[in-house]
């Protein structure tokens, strides 16, 4: 289900809540905001938050750099998922988790999600992802070429994995509460 730019009001955030028995984990592109608004959401809510990268690397006790450069892509995905797994058996529903950009493409992880969780698929055109990964530089496969080239590979071959998540939401320009509220309205049809 595609939320754009619908003009009506936002739904009483508590009913929406009180209706979600399940996590709510954000997948999508690096940059796209899975971080930033998953704390909103989850704020709004009333619902914890939890960032699947950290608490990979709490895990590990590695920067995820690390992890890639020292053992590689398919370690790195493997600690992913088992990571994810728990967070979704974790304290039950009532949870927001912004995961990595590529955890929502293997297989196993994504039908984890699936089976477990409301899945939101936040989206951004090539021109938002450049913009906001340039902000930090803890993007591993960013480091191998053209941030660019890379992203825009990235985004093509990872959107027939992101497009089974039920809801999509667009995160552009404009503060993350709009982006929020369009992932309210978005679970609320979902429910």
């Amino acid at each position: 289900m595609d939320v754009g730019k619908t003009q009506h009001a936002d739904p009483p955030l508590a009913a929406v809540a009180a209706r979600i028995d399940r996590p709510i984990v954000l997948v999508g592109m690096m940059g796209v905001g899975k971080s930033s608004v998953g704390k909103r959401l989850a704020a709004a809510l009333g619902f914890s938050f939890v960032d699947a990268d950290d608490e990979i690397e709490k895990s590990a006790r590695m920067a995820i750099p690390e992890i890639f450069e020292q053992f590689g892509e398919d370690y790195f995905r493997d600690g992913e998922r088992r990571v994810i797994a728990r967070l979704l058996e974790q304290d039950g529903g009532g949870k927001v988790i912004a995961t990595g950009g590529g955890a929502f493409c293997d297989e196993q992880t994504r039908s984890l999600i699936l089976d477990k969780a409301i899945a939101v698929w936040l989206d951004a055109d090539i021109d938002t992802l450049v913009e906001r990964t340039a902000r930090k530089d803890n993007r591993p496969l960013l480091k191998q070429g053209d941030p660019r080239a890379i992203l825009k590979r990235l985004r093509d071959s990872r959107k027939d994995a992101y497009s089974q998540a039920p809801v999509h939401v667009i995160s552009g320009e404009g503060p993350h509460d709009k982006v929020v509220s369009k992932v309210v309205k978005g679970i609320e049809k979902w429910l």
